[in-house]
This record gives C-alpha cells, structure tokens and sequence, in this order.
C-alpha cells in the first residue's frame, strides 16, 4: 500500500516533533480521517462557581462603566 506524499509530508511533521509512539498513531489516523477519531463533547454541566463567573464575565462585557484594562495597565497593576 502507498502512502501519499501529502500525508507522508505530515507524518513526517510528527515523528520530527518526537512526538511519543503512542500518540504518533492517534495523530496519524487523525490526519488520515482528517478529523478527530473519537466523539468530542463538550461539558453542558457546569457547577455553580462556573456558572456565576461565566454570568460575571458576560455582564461586565456589556457594562460601559466596567473598569478596563489594556496590557500595560493590566500589568501595572500587577506590580503594584
């Protein structure tokens, strides 16, 4: 069986990544199927703490008076 030059092209990505042979199987059939080989799924059960912080950090997007950082402020304040 031959092997394309584009997935061996890919192949080779991994294995000179030293990616570990017991993950190089798992990305290759990744690339091969060209997606994911098992389900993905995302937690829909959060518990409360999440929820609330989740429901924070929305609320204080759309708050025109929420206090606002850029990157040298934010590390600023940081430091002091």
């Amino acid at each position: 069986m031959q092997k394309d030059s584009k997935n061996d092209e890919k192949y080779n990505i991994c294995e000179s990544i030293g990616v570990s042979r017991k993950v190089n199987p798992f990305l290759r059939k990744t690339i091969k199927a060209g997606v994911l080989p098992c389900g993905v799924r995302l937690n829909d059960s959060y518990n409360q703490v999440t929820i609330d912080a989740l429901n924070e950090a929305e609320r204080l997007m759309h708050d025109p008076t929420a206090k606002r950082y850029n990157v040298e402020e934010a590390l600023k304040e940081l430091k002091r």
